[in-house]
């Protein structure tokens, strides 16, 4: 069996960059990295934006050249799925059957798309946006003739695809069951801000639209039919839903995990020698209120890879980083900091119809996450006031025309 110091399942973002910062902080020994795609890791959140667009060429959105990795002595295994994990023999299993032996494991492998389980759900037509081959699927799809689609779900990745595949040309329709988009992640005024925009670059936006089949013809998907009978039109499917944890592999070996896999403030699991980051560790965060908590975001995946990579190189720092996310939909670019989830008050800082303005989301009276569209300055000045715990009276916050930098003082 082939043994190697340190063997990171998993090649997007927090992959990436555990292998990365295992170098820089002087880790020596073997590293092996293990992915599901055939590519060199790169860039995700771009799939549904620049690159679905065709904006960017794949090789743009690549997190290091190809050549990097060699370089670095990291060695890829694609194309690679890791079915089992032996914690006592400290050891891997593909899917091929091949063992691996490692001295540590660290688990970034994300989370897979959440599937529809409605009749109709594996037509031809129906795609989800998590890898590069999803999205070529859908590229191909669009130049073969696809103009009606139908979006599935008003989350980040909906309403993304929903912005570029309108820019493209196509009809779309976009369908969520809750009754605002964005309701898991924003409060009600950015939500209400964002339906109407897409509103208004044509986008058939409905809530409270609960799909309950997918009806199509000689096994391509033709409409979407809703709970109330109503058939929407569509000759594509996008679904974007929310993922599943990848850590079947994890709990089956003994690690412990509910929602995903637990990690303590250094990114261990309670398997000895196992971290877990990014979309798939399920960590106390304090800015939750010290709920364990998952976050789907580059940032945490990144973050969390640099607390693992200096624990295991002899200098644990716990986790403790700003949450933060980004979004761009038309020529709005949003930019979230902090977790607004536990907030009892907001405040909206600037007009909404100048298409520039922040929503600033209080506990307690103290600033804890912001929401800014188009709105650079609130975003880097607001994080400042998150950090430090900031209790500013409302009326100030809602005046745009006093620098956020200046409250802090």
């Amino acid at each position: 069996m082939t043994r190697h110091d340190a063997i990171i399942v998993g090649a997007g973002h927090g992959g990436a960059q555990a292998a990365i910062a295992l170098r820089q902080n002087g880790f020596a020994g073997s590293i092996l990295m293990i992915g599901r795609d055939r590519d060199p890791p790169y860039e995700r959140p771009p799939l549904s934006k620049e690159y679905l667009a065709r904006e960017k060429p794949f090789e743009r959105i690549l997190i290091r050249p190809e050549h990097f990795w060699g370089e670095r002595q990291v060695e890829l295994k694609l194309r690679a799925t890791v079915t089992a994990v032996d914690a006592e023999a400290h050891s891997v299993t593909l899917e091929s059957g091949e063992a691996l032996g490692y001295g540590t494991l660290i688990w970034a492998a994300g989370g897979d798309p959440r599937r529809l389980t409605c009749p109709g759900a594996k037509l031809k037509g129906i795609h989800y946006v998590r890898d590069r081959a999803d999205a070529d699927r859908m590229m191909a799809e669009l130049d073969a003739g696809a103009k009606t689609v139908a979006v599935i779900g008003g989350g980040y990745i909906g309403l993304e695809a929903a912005a570029v595949l309108t820019k493209l040309g196509c009809e779309v329709t976009l369908l969520e069951a809750l009754p605002r988009v964005l309701a898991r992640v924003a409060g009600e005024d950015l939500s209400a801000f964002y339906e109407a925009e897409h509103r208004a670059h044509g986008v058939d936006l409905r809530t409270n639209a609960q799909v309950v089949a997918i009806e199509g013809k000689n096994g391509n998907v033709t409409q979407v039919v809703l709970a109330d009978g109503e058939t929407i039109p569509a000759d594509m499917v996008v679904a974007g839903i929310g993922i599943i944890p990848a850590v079947a592999p994890l709990i089956a070996a003994g690690a412990k995990g509910a929602n995903g896999v637990d990690v303590d403030a250094t990114c261990r699991t309670s398997l000895s020698d196992v971290y877990a980051i990014g979309d798939c560790a399920a960590h106390a965060s304090a800015f939750a209120l010290g709920a364990t908590i998952r976050l789907e975001s580059v940032q945490n995946a990144n973050d969390m890879a640099t607390t693992a990579a200096k624990t295991i190189c002899g200098d644990p720092q716990p986790y403790h980083a700003v949450p933060w996310f980004w979004s761009n939909q038309y020529d709005l670019k949003l930019q979230t900091v902090g977790l607004h989830t536990t907030h009892d008050a907001a405040v909206t800082r600037g007009d909404p119809a100048s298409r520039s303005f922040s929503v600033i989301y209080l506990r307690e009276g103290r600033v804890i996450a912001l929401d800014c569209v188009n709105a650079m300055k609130d975003y880097v000045q607001g994080r400042k006031l998150i950090e430090a715990g900031a209790k500013i009276p409302p009326g100030a916050l809602a005046d745009s025309a006093t620098p956020l930098k200046e409250m802090l003082a």
